[in-house]
C-alpha cells in the first residue's frame, strides 16, 4: 500500500521510474517521497511554530486562479507569508506531478491548495465530517464527472508531530461492500444545479461516489472490521495518493499542506482499476452519464 520513491531531485526521474510510480499509484498505492521535502522559508516556519496560522477553520484554502486566501484571520505580512507558502506549495507539487506522472500532463488541472493547521485527533465533528473515519473523496458541490482526485500532501509541522493515516481496503472490495447503492430521486441533480447547490450537474458517477463516502463513514462495523493498515508520515515528508480510490482516514496530526489535482480519466494507464472503471463494471453502464 505504501510505495517509496527515493528521488532527491526531479532530474533523477527517468521514464522507467515514472511508469513504475504511475502504475503503483493507479494500483492503489500511496507514493511517499522521503528524500524530497517541501522546504519552508524561515518566515513560514516561524509562522507555523508560533501557531499563528491556526484559527477556527479546519482548512485554510488558496485559490491559484484568483490568487485568493480564505479561512484565516491573519492580516498584513503574516497573511502574505501564509499565501506565499501555499502558492509555492502549489507550484512545487505541480512540478512533482508533471515530472513523476508525465502520462497525466495533457489532462491535469491544479485546483485549490489547503493548509490544515488544526490537530485532527479530538476535534469535534459530525459523522459525515469525521475525517478519522476511512472514506473515499467526493465533492458534493463540484461534480468531477469521472475525473480523478489526486492529492499531494506534506507534513510541515515544526514540533516533530507525525501525521497518522489508516488506509484500506482495495477500492473494488470497498465498493462491493456497499453495493447496490440507493438510487437518487429523478430530477434531483437538475434541481440542485438549478438552485446553485452544485457548480455543474452531477453524473451517475458523482452520485455513486458521494453515496460510497457516506456509507463508509456511517458504518462503524465496517470501520472497525475491514482490512486496513496504519501509516505515519513524518515532518518534512511528501506523499501523494488518489483519494477517490484509496479509503483513508487521518487519525492524528496537524500542520499539513495539501494540493488537489483533477486528472482526466482518459490519461489512466489502468482504467479498469480506477473508480470509474470499477463502478461502470458493477453497474453495467457508463457511469459518466448525467443524471436526470
Amino acid at each position: 500500500m505504501l510505495e517509496q520513491i527515493g528521488v532527491t531531485a526531479l532530474a533523477e526521474v527517468d521514464e522507467a521510474l515514472a511508469r513504475h510510480a504511475t502504475l503503483a499509484l493507479e494500483g492503489g498505492a500511496v507514493l511517499l517521497f522521503p528524500a524530497f521535502p517541501f522546504v519552508l522559508l524561515p518566515g513560514e516556519a516561524a509562522l507555523i511554530s508560533a501557531g499563528q496560522a491556526a484559527g477556527t477553520a479546519k482548512n485554510i484554502s488558496f485559490d491559484p486562479a484568483k490568487d485568493a486566501l480564505k479561512g484565516t484571520g491573519l492580516e498584513g505580512a503574516e497573511r502574505g507569508c501564509l499565501a506565499g507558502m501555499m502558492r509555492r506549495y502549489g507550484e512545487f507539487t505541480e512540478a512533482l506531478v508533471r515530472t513523476v506522472l508525465p502520462a497525466y500532463a495533457s489532462g491535469l488541472t491544479r485546483a485549490r491548495t489547503s493548509f490544515r493547521p488544526v490537530e485532527v485527533d479530538g476535534r469535534a465533528r459530525s459523522w459525515r465530517q469525521d475525517d478519522t473515519r476511512r472514506h473515499v473523496d467526493a465533492f458534493p458541490t463540484s461534480p468531477v464527472q469521472g475525473r480523478r482526485i489526486l492529492r499531494v500532501f506534506a507534513n510541515v509541522d515544526q514540533d516533530g508531530t507525525p501525521r497518522r493515516w489508516r488506509v484500506g481496503p482495495d477500492f473494488e472490495a470497498y465498493a462491493r461492500e456497499f453495493w447496490p447503492l440507493k438510487q437518487p430521486l429523478p430530477g434531483a441533480a437538475s434541481l440542485r444545479h438549478l438552485l446553485g447547490l452544485t457548480k455543474t450537474k452531477r453524473s451517475h458517477y458523482d452520485e455513486a461516489m458521494l453515496a460510497l463516502h457516506d456509507a463508509a463513514k456511517r458504518d462503524m462495523g465496517w470501520q472497525n472490521s475491514s482490512p486496513a493498515e496504519e501509516i505515519s508520515f513524518l515532518p518534512g515528508q511528501v506523499w501523494m495518493v488518489f483519494t477517490d480510490q484509496v479509503a483513508h482516514g487521518a487519525l492524528s496530526g496537524r500542520n499539513a499542506l495539501e494540493q488537489t489535482f483533477l486528472v482526466e480519466p482518459e490519461c489512466m494507464l489502468l482504467p479498469e482499476r480506477a473508480p470509474l472503471g470499477v463502478l461502470s463494471r458493477l453497474a453495467g453502464r457508463d457511469m459518466r452519464r448525467p443524471l436526470w
